[in-house]
């Protein structure tokens, strides 16, 4: 070994070991001020040998399909207690994927994994999507049941979703909806949907939520094989996770999902697909227990970072709550929501703090879902320092009436204030619960509402706390069926409508609640069950506050 070498190898393995130092005093900084506890989450531990995906007959010119040199390599390494598998610059075409205990997948920076368009490669397993277990195409790059497993590097994953996913004409922009159509498929009668091929439109046509109820053996699914879109990664029931560096986009369905999964790193990832990619999440962490999410950003076409725990009762039986979760400086453009939690969260979310994120050009910002029948209770969420802009409908949205609306049929569902009183049913297993979620520092430049709060009579949204905010958008705070609510040196500023509007709201406390000057009401109380809101060195005057009847003496403004 000459000196030259010797000197740039121990140049490379200093380099290592500083980032490796950054990290962790990156780590340590999470930690500080955490309002809950958490273990510390170590990287997994991967054996320092390495191999090359060349040695097991890669080749990465992006025809060969690689999916034989990549089960043999990931074999070798397993045989000898794990290691590195590199993927070297190239273009790797091939099939799923499946890693094994102690394994780093490491994609060199000028490297692009492709994963084939041809479905057949990816057979009917028994997995969990949307919160349920069911049956659907092997996930593109999957590990079940694994330790110590990691994916690292500067290249790119490549789901090739295109030729899986279902086509709407209103949200696809002309040249690609004409693409489509060059393609073949099936059309629907009105000309708004383009079906893949006849096995997706199979399964479509009956589906319910992404599932075919009328599927119960395996012949069954395999007839309906190409609407069981794959997950593009999907590691499930495995400890010690580290994804790291990659990118991963244009996957056939979720980009990466994380189910039943402990002591996960996700660092440093950028996650991106169409805008208008059907199911296209960001990433989903399903029922994981200490889990950190840092320094990445996401361009998708559904929610961007989603906390889900199961779903309905399969869900509740299962009983895994989403725990001990930190997300810090995150960046989200497209998506259905920026941070998300549900509606999948039949388990429970417990124990999250998410801060020093910006939004920009999402559907809604903090997004909170979930409806009758989903059960689970939500609560010790902490969220700080949230930046936001261009958001389509709410900067803060709590809906316990989800039903998988459209962007359009949410912003229909917003345009009237007056909400009747709604029917109290019995709190059952099924009711679910969102409370003590603490809110501070969040700026909002453009929103189609600032916030909406719509619980359910029978079990109000509960102890939420909002403070040092600012939210400039078309309308106001709208809060239906919610008690004890804080908002504390809080400035709303609306194009128009009332600042702030209550129905069936109770112990709402407002403390230096800042709106705009001007002629219209300011605040407007309605419903039965509303009693006991007090706001306080606010500019809200008596005079520009609105109460009905049926809500007589239920604000006071001092």
């Amino acid at each position: 070994m000459n000196l030259q070498f010797k000197f740039l190898l121990l140049l490379a393995v200093s380099v290592v070991l500083s980032s490796l130092q950054l990290f962790a005093q990156d780590m340590d900084k999470l930690y500080q001020n955490l309002p809950f506890e958490m273990p510390f989450v170590e990287r997994p531990f991967i054996p320092s040998r390495s191999i090359e995906l060349t040695d097991f007959g890669g080749v990465g010119d992006g025809i060969t399909l690689n999916t034989e040199a990549f089960e043999q390599a990931i074999s070798h390494l397993s045989n000898l207690g794990g290691g590195k598998l590199i993927v070297p610059q190239g273009v790797w075409h091939t099939g799923p994927i499946e890693l094994d205990n102690n394994i780093e997948l490491h994609i060199s920076e000028n490297a692009i994994i492709v994963f084939s368009q041809e479905k057949s490669l990816y057979p009917i397993v028994h997995t969990l999507f949307e919160g349920s277990e069911t049956y659907r195409c092997q996930p593109q790059l999957l590990a079940v049941g694994k330790s110590n497993i990691a994916v690292t590097g500067k290249g790119i994953i490549d789901g090739s979703g295109d030729v899986w996913r279902l086509g709407r004409k209103s949200e696809m922009p002309p040249m690609v909806w004409e693409d489509c159509l060059k393609r073949g498929g099936i059309l629907s009668e009105d000309g708004e949907l383009w079906y893949p091929t006849e096995s997706y439109y199979r399964g479509a046509k009956d589906a319910i939520q992404n599932r075919v109820p009328w599927a119960k053996t395996m012949e069954d699914f395999e007839s309906v094989r190409d609407f069981l879109r794959p997950v593009m990664v999907n590691f499930r029931s495995c400890d010690g996770v580290l994804l790291e560096g990659v990118t991963f986009q244009n996957s056939p369905c979720w980009n990466v999902h994380l189910s039943l999964c402990s002591h996960v790193i996700v660092n440093d990832i950028a996650v991106r697909c169409p805008w208008y990619a059907k199911n296209g999440d960001g990433i989903d962490i399903e029922s994981c227990t200490n889990v950190i999410l840092t320094n990445s950003w996401f361009d998708v076409g559904d929610d961007a970072i989603c906390i889900k725990s199961g779903k309905d009762e399969e869900g509740r039986k299962r009983g895994i709550p989403a725990s001990n979760i930190i997300v810090d400086n995150c960046i989200c453009y497209h998506g259905h929501g920026g941070f998300v939690v549900g509606s999948e969260m039949s388990g429970g979310a417990i124990n999250i703090a998410v801060s020093n994120c910006r939004f920009s050009g999402t559907d809604v910002g903090l997004r909170f879902k979930s409806k009758r029948g989903r059960g689970g209770v939500v609560k010790n969420i902490f969220i700080r320092d949230i930046m936001m802009n261009d958001i389509a409908t709410e900067a803060v949205l709590f809906d316990l009436f989800y039903q998988n609306a459209s962007l359009e049929e949410m912003y229909e569902r917003g345009k009237e204030n007056d909400i009747a009183d709604m029917l109290r049913l019995p709190v059952d297993d099924g009711t679910p619960q969102f409370r003590d979620i603490y809110i501070s520092r969040i700026t909002c430049h453009r929103a189609n509402r600032a916030m909406y709060f719509n619980g359910l009579p029978e079990m109000n949204i509960e102890n939420v706390r909002i403070e040092d905010s600012a939210i400039y958008a078309e309308r106001g705070i709208e809060i239906n069926e919610a008690t004890d609510i804080r908002l504390h040196n809080v400035l709303i500023a609306p194009q128009k409508g009332p600042a702030l509007l209550l129905n069936n709201v109770k112990e709402l406390r407002a403390k230096n609640l800042i709106c705009p000057d001007g002629e219209d009401e300011m605040l407007k109380v309605t419903g039965t069950r509303s009693k006991n809101n007090v706001i306080t060195h606010s500019n809200i005057t008596p005079s520009r506050v609105t109460v009905s009847e049926n809500a007589s003496r239920s604000v006071v403004i001092e």
